[in-house]
């Protein structure tokens, strides 16, 4: 006969585990530890005492720095924005300018209106003239008593001819016209510096009227020439000439050029001058054998006739000149 069943109710988990203890025949294993409780015991109620919120401290009050020390930082402030003003104005004043074309024109016009420039020739003539010689030929007249008993030449010496010379090397080698030297006993010469000396004729071209003479001695500072080409030279460029006409000087006078490449018969009609420099600058008996220079000083010539029909021999505006190319061939140089 079936028993029927018995309803028992639920037991609440936790009450059951807190009431009966594991069954005995429960595995060990899968019994697991209870973890540790970090958390502090609570405390009792009664220990538990309320606090009030505290505000955060209020900070100290700064201390204010004097007032001299304002006023210091107000003024090094000050100074220094002044200086760095001061200092961008100078470099803007002392920054170069573009020069304009106006500028350039208006300074070449105050400079021409305050200061008086020298001619282009008076500046040539400065490099020119250290190295012009007068020379001189020197002769015997016969007189009408012997200077002395048992004297085979009688007179006195004296000047029979002058005219100018060009030096060519600083060891005193001078280039001058054949005619001045020819038939002197005797050459003299005459530097710039004023000394005086002796000189020996070395070498001689007759069909081109030129001469080489050699000076005895000579200055310490003697100065060479300085030669050009005058091939560079056009009609019209400006010319210049330094001698002793008549014995005066040395003298200076100025033209242009007037002619190239021109012929000119000699007064006695020995022979004919080829490839002459025709210009205008003033050139007289004594004014032989010296320079024809251009306005930078370079000589391009020796001066060497004057065309003169009548029997004045003085100057009528036309006056020749030996290229410098043939007299420093003459004198044993090579020529441009």
């Amino acid at each position: 006969m079936r028993r029927p069943a018995l309803y028992i109710p639920p037991r609440p988990v936790a009450a059951a585990a807190e009431q009966s203890p594991p069954p005995a025949h429960a595995d060990a294993s899968l019994q697991r530890p209870a973890p540790p409780t970090t958390e502090p015991p609570a405390r009792p109620l009664e220990h538990q005492v309320e606090r009030p919120l505290e505000a955060p401290p209020a900070p100290a009050p700064r201390s204010q720095p004097p007032r001299w020390r304002r006023h210091a930082r107000a003024w090094i402030g000050a100074t220094a924005l002044l200086l760095a003003g001061l200092l961008l104005g100078w470099q803007l004043a002392t920054r170069p300018q573009a020069l304009t074309q106006q500028d350039i024109d208006a300074a070449v016009r105050h400079s021409l209106e305050t200061q008086a420039l020298r001619s282009p020739v008076a500046q040539a003539v400065d490099r020119v003239a250290p190295s012009v010689v007068r020379v001189m030929g020197f002769g015997h007249e016969r007189g009408r008593r012997p200077a002395h008993q048992g004297s085979t030449r009688g007179g006195e010496d004296h000047e029979t001819s002058v005219g100018t010379g060009v030096v060519l090397v600083d060891s005193g080698l001078i280039l001058t016209n054949l005619h001045v030297v020819k038939g002197a006993e005797r050459i003299g010469l005459v530097f710039s510096d004023g000394l005086s000396a002796s000189a020996t004729l070395v070498a001689s071209r007759p069909e081109q009227d030129l001469a080489v003479l050699q000076a005895s001695r000579i200055p310490d500072d003697l100065v060479a020439a300085t030669l050009a080409s005058s091939t560079s030279l056009r009609l019209g460029d400006t010319v210049g000439v330094i001698g002793f006409p008549y014995g005066i000087g040395p003298s200076v006078s100025a033209g242009v050029v007037s002619g190239l490449d021109r012929e000119f018969e000699s007064p006695q009609g020995r022979h004919t001058l080829n490839h002459m420099i025709q210009f205008d600058a003033a050139a007289n008996p004594g004014n032989s054998g010296g320079p024809l220079f251009t306005a930078q000083g370079e000589v391009v010539g020796i001066v060497t006739a004057i065309l003169n029909p009548g029997t004045a021999k003085t100057f009528i505006g036309i006056g020749f000149a030996v290229p410098i190319e043939s007299a420093a061939t003459a004198a044993g140089m090579p020529p441009f």
